[in-house]
């Protein structure tokens, strides 16, 4: 891909993206609010063809491979298994704000859906520690997930009202360990 402009890759993406999601945008408007935001540079002046045969070049470096996975099943299962669904409101909450981060794209879903349920059950003060024994679960990996959701957390201070309150980050930072 670096063989192309990446100011015409990343709308052609998010316009790939939200057919995959099937929250599909029309070209023609991410052509408009390309227009919109960025005015009368040169550099930005694309039509609807261009996104359209840059999605092609996109599905072909893909091999047309376009099954995604999401943390959300295997959260539902894995909470069912371990017998706490009263977590699952909360985890599915910590599930949402993972996608602000980086973590679908580096860690397999059923981990991150691991470190929520972790972060969830602490919080809670439920204790899941026989349950992640018995998984047999890579604890560093979940534990520094988890840290990365909580880092994310404290780096932006997020909104009491939408997100964790700060006063509860703190006791769940103290219970993992510090990053080597």
């Amino acid at each position: 891909m670096t063989e192309y402009d990446p100011r015409l890759v990343a709308p052609a993406c998010l316009y790939l993206a939200s057919k995959v999601e099937e929250s599909t945008v029309q070209a023609r408007l991410l052509v408009f609010y390309i227009k919109k935001m960025c005015g009368s540079d040169d550099k930005y002046r694309f039509e609807i063809k261009d996104i359209l045969e840059m999605e092609m070049k996109l599905l072909e470096a893909l091999d047309y491979y376009l099954v995604v996975y999401h943390p959300y099943r295997p959260l539902l299962q894995l909470l069912q298994d371990a017998g706490i669904t009263d977590l699952t409101q909360f985890a599915w909450g910590l599930v949402n704000d993972t996608y602000k981060m980086d973590l679908i794209l580096i860690y397999p879903p059923y981990m991150i859906a691991l470190a929520c349920i972790y972060i969830a059950s602490v919080l809670k003060d439920k204790d899941t520690t026989s349950w992640f024994e018995e998984l047999r679960a890579d604890m560093n990996i979940v534990k520094n997930i988890s840290m990365e959701i909580l880092d994310f957390y404290d780096t932006y201070k997020i909104d009491p009202n939408r997100g964790l309150q700060e006063d509860k980050i703190v006791p769940v930072m103290n219970k993992l360990p510090s990053k080597a």
